[in-house]
């Protein structure tokens, strides 16, 4: 890898997660490369200007904190083919990061990438858009939303506890209606997000595939679905026109949608591009360190399972 233009973004307002983006743009700097640095928040996107700005093309992306401030990196950036070094400082979970221990070295880091030391992972997004209008006359009403982790359709009201009523095409046909809480159409990598909380299935990472989680649903026969990554799911809201219900894009608002509005969901044609620096990743580790699985509560020797 080339590191000729590297953009550097971080938590906005953690202290630390600056520091760390300020000791590698200065690194970055003295090996003669360009760098842009900025915070990204709920109140801070540096990425448009980044990706304006370029005056070449950019090799790499640096994110600094948690996986909030990554999903929204990788939606800006995925579309551009940009990878994504992502470094837990500030964050919680880390599910999307390489620990902040893996970083501590960073010059070492730097020589690595240049020497192409590294393995890059590629995962599925999905793309949403609404639209309006009868039969095959649809218009879209709204820009088109990308996602890492997933696209939620939820009911939203100041004032009381709705519920919403979803009616479900998949390829054109009507699956189901669904009564409660919302929808959650997920990648892979969000299965371990809000799906899981919401009783979804676990999916590898590396696959390909659409999962369709109902929230709290007033059924007992509304159950998850995964589905082919070709597939197109079409989400229509039923009910009051006084009634908002909001699509949500990895937990961030993108829009209103009322009665008559479709949205459309589907795999992505990007994928987001992780690079991985450990040499002994992997991802059912993740799952017992993050979710804490047995192997990480109890401790034992296991050397008798090795053949």
């Amino acid at each position: 890898m080339d590191l000729k233009q590297v953009i550097i973004a971080y938590k906005a307002r953690d202290s630390q997660a600056k520091r760390w983006a300020e000791k590698c743009a200065s690194q970055l700097e003295e090996r003669h490369c360009q760098v842009m640095i900025g915070p990204s928040g709920p109140k801070d996107n540096p990425y448009p200007v980044f990706l304006a700005s370029a005056t070449q093309s950019i090799d790499l992306a640096v994110v600094l904190g948690g996986d909030g401030t990554v999903l929204t990196g990788a939606r800006h950036l995925a579309p551009a083919g940009i990878p994504i070094l992502a470094v837990n400082v500030g964050g919680h979970l880390g599910f999307l990061t390489e620990s902040v221990e893996e970083f501590q070295n960073t010059e070492e880091v730097w020589d690595r990438l240049s020497d192409d030391r590294y393995a890059i992972q590629r995962r599925m997004m999905l793309y949403s858009a609404v639209y309006e209008g009868q039969g095959n006359h649809l218009e879209p009403v709204t820009e088109r939303y990308l996602a890492l982790n997933e696209i939620c359709i939820k009911p939203a009201s100041a004032d009381r506890m709705i519920t919403s009523v979803l009616e479900m095409e998949i390829d054109g046909e009507v699956v189901d209606q669904y009564q409660g809480d919302g929808l959650i159409i997920s990648t892979p990598t969000g299965s371990t997000g809000y799906t899981v909380s919401a009783n979804g299935p676990i999916m590898h990472d590396g696959m390909e595939a659409l999962t369709i989680t109902p929230i709290c649903p007033m059924s007992l026969s509304s159950r998850p679905i995964v589905l082919p990554p070709g597939s197109v799911v079409s989400i229509w809201p039923l009910g009051d026109y006084d009634l908002s219900t909001k699509l949500w894009t990895d937990s961030v608002l993108a829009t209103s949608i009322w009665p008559g509005h479709r949205v459309d969901v589907r795999m992505a044609d990007c994928r987001a591009k992780f690079i991985i620096l450990r040499e002994n990743y992997s991802y059912y580790k993740t799952l017992r360190e993050k979710l804490l699985w047995a192997g990480t509560r109890v401790r034992y020797n296991s050397k008798n399972h090795v053949n």
